[in-house]
Formats: C-alpha cells, sequence, structure tokens
C-alpha cells in the first residue's frame, strides 16, 4: 500500500474492547503518521475519542432498537463508509456486523481474525487464540503486524481534555468503579461499602464513578459508608472519568470498562476478578497494578470469558469470599 493511505478500524462492541483496540491505531500512527485513520464504534463510544489529536474519522453504529431497524442502520452506515474510499480496513471484532462493515467499504484490503464468521468476505486473516498470558491488545496487534516492523503492541490510550471538574480536584483522592455490566464480575455491593468505611482515614475523598445506570448503586453505597468524603459521579462523561483517573492517587474497579479506562491513562490500578480471570487477557495494563482474586480453589472459576447475569452455581464465593483486606492492601502497593 503507497501512502499516504486512508485507514479504518471497526470495533463496535462494548466500551472496554474500544479502548483495547486503540492500540492499534496507535501503533498505526506511530509507524505512519502521514496515514488519514478513522474509527468506527457503537453509538456513545464515540465520546471516548472526542477531539484525538490524530482520528480524522469518527464513526458510530446505533445498535439500540429491534433487530431489523438495527441492520437497517447497519447497511446505511457500511454505504456511507464506501463512500470514503478506504485503502484498508482492520476489526478485531469478531462478529456478523463488523463482516458486513467491512465488505460494505469495498476496501481493497479487509483484514480479520481466522474466527470471524465472515471471514470469507475478508482479503486477509490473522490467528486469534486464547493462550493463557497473551493479552487481547497483542491479539489484536496481529491483525496489522504484517504491515508494521514490530511485533511489539502498543498501548491503549485515551487523551482526556481539562475540563473545569477535573482542574477543581482535590490533591489527593481515590476512585472507585463499582459497577459491571455483568453481576458476577461485580464485587458485591457491601464490599463496596466495607472499602469505603476503612478508608475514611487514609484518604480524604473518594469518587465513585459509573454511567447514569449506575447511579442508584453508587448512591446507596454512598448513603451506606460512614466515609463523609464519598462523592457519586455519575453523569460526567467517559473522558471526563479518564481524566480523573489519571490523577487520582489509585483507581479500584473490577474487571469491567472503567479497568480498561484506568489503563488507558496508565493510572494506578487495583482490579477485582470475581468470577473471570486476567489468564486470558483482560487484565489491567497500567505501569502501577494489581490483580486481587479468590484465594480459594474453586472448580467453577472461570465460570466464562464475559461474567454472567447470575452465579451458575448460586453461591457467588468467587466475589463474597474475597475479603476486603486483601483489597486494601492492594490499594497499599500501587499508591
Amino acid at each position: 500500500m503507497p501512502g499516504p493511505r486512508k485507514i479504518l478500524f471497526i470495533q463496535t462492541a462494548f466500551i472496554g474492547d474500544a479502548i483495547l483496540a486503540s492500540a492499534m491505531w496507535e501503533a498505526w500512527h506511530a509507524a505512519f503518521p502521514e496515514d488519514e485513520i478513522h474509527v468506527c464504534v457503537r453509538s456513545g463510544n464515540e465520546a471516548l475519542f472526542e477531539d484525538h489529536p490524530f482520528i480524522q474519522g469518527l464513526h458510530a453504529w446505533e445498535k439500540r432498537g429491534r433487530f431489523a431497524s438495527r441492520y437497517v442502520r447497519l447497511i446505511r452506515l457500511g454505504r456511507r463508509l464506501r463512500q470514503e474510499r478506504f485503502d484498508a480496513v482492520f476489526t478485531p471484532h469478531r462478529h456478523v456486523s463488523s463482516g458486513v462493515l467491512a465488505r460494505l467499504t469495498n476496501a481493497p484490503i479487509r483484514s480479520c481474525f481466522d474466527q470471524h464468521p465472515l471471514r470469507h468476505w475478508f482479503t486477509c486473516t490473522a490467528p486469534h487464540d486464547f493462550k493463557k498470558g497473551v493479552h487481547e491488545v497483542q491479539r489484536n496487534h496481529r491483525l496489522i503486524e504484517p504491515w508494521l516492523d514490530s511485533e511489539t503492541a502498543s498501548m491503549p490510550r485515551l487523551y482526556p481534555h481539562s475540563s473545569g471538574s477535573i482542574a477543581s480536584m482535590p490533591e489527593k483522592f481515590g476512585v472507585m468503579a463499582p459497577a459491571s455490566q455483568w453481576a458476577t464480575k461485580q464485587w458485591p455491593e457491601p464490599k463496596w461499602v466495607a472499602m469505603c468505611d476503612a478508608l475514611e482515614d487514609k484518604i480524604r475523598c473518594i469518587y465513585l464513578v459509573g454511567g447514569p445506570g449506575d447511579a442508584p448503586l453508587l448512591s446507596r453505597i454512598q448513603q451506606a459508608t460512614r466515609h463523609k468524603g464519598v462523592e457519586v459521579r455519575s453523569k460526567q462523561g467517559l473522558l471526563d472519568s479518564a481524566g480523573m483517573m489519571q490523577q487520582a492517587q489509585w483507581v479500584l474497579t473490577n474487571d469491567s470498562g472503567p479497568m480498561h479506562l484506568a489503563s488507558s491513562v496508565n493510572a494506578p490500578t487495583v482490579a477485582v476478578f470475581c468470577s473471570t480471570t486476567p489468564d486470558y487477557g483482560f487484565g489491567p495494563l497500567s505501569s502501577k497494578r494489581v490483580v486481587v482474586e479468590t484465594d480459594l480453589a474453586l472448580d467453577c472459576k472461570p465460570c466464562g470469558l464475559h461474567g454472567h447475569i447470575k452465579c451458575p452455581k448460586s453461591h457467588f464465593d468467587c466475589g463474597n469470599r474475597l475479603e476486603v483486606e486483601r483489597v486494601l492492601s492492594a490499594l497499599d502497593e500501587v499508591s
């Protein structure tokens, strides 16, 4: 591909997936700074990449609604993307929707993983496996590696802007992200209350962050703790949360989107893994990071890569029996 070229990256899965995919365009831009980079994400996740220093085109697919209407919007988006005349399209998303979008671009180079259900619509594939110890960013890097000189993946990165609310933060504070989309990836609510209580004399201010849908959980934790410096931040944008994490003493999170948000700004991170495990490539990447899991020998853990709406065994020992003292010790390690 002679340059400069027009490149599209497609990742329309969840927030964490979009953040991890950012390592791909970081690596591409480092190798080919003259190329024009576009990114396609699910609607809502484009807020992660607002005012980005080198993304020149941001496209979003609205995935909510009935199946038929979603795919009508997908086809329309694909036709708009075709008008961009991309030279290459890369997608780490192993889903029919990403295959449809990539094919509709009609780009001469279309790359996906060899496990993609529509891989026959792509011009090249890369191997994909969940080998222990290989992080998702390294797996994703395989898609672009043939065009780069390096086998080493870049780090995922976001570029928070300096808003007034972030500028007015206290000198020392912690950030907690107690919510998760999947119940079995969420450390139980009483544990978060106990953490806030235990930190009462250790840190003056703790911000509870999450989306608007997490507000009831965050409010219950705030009301239940005796720590008077706990504040709820459920209305701020994703980049504002990332900027807050960037300045925090530490970030405490589940295995969830906010964990990857913390990695994207290299925030000191303690990640609580309940039903899942970091062994298959979705752990935190910050230079100061600690993963905390139960010491129990549970034959049911991990019960899946992405969690469940309830514990398949009905006991949730991986979360209920993970003690607050171990998490407190981990916070001391990264602070």
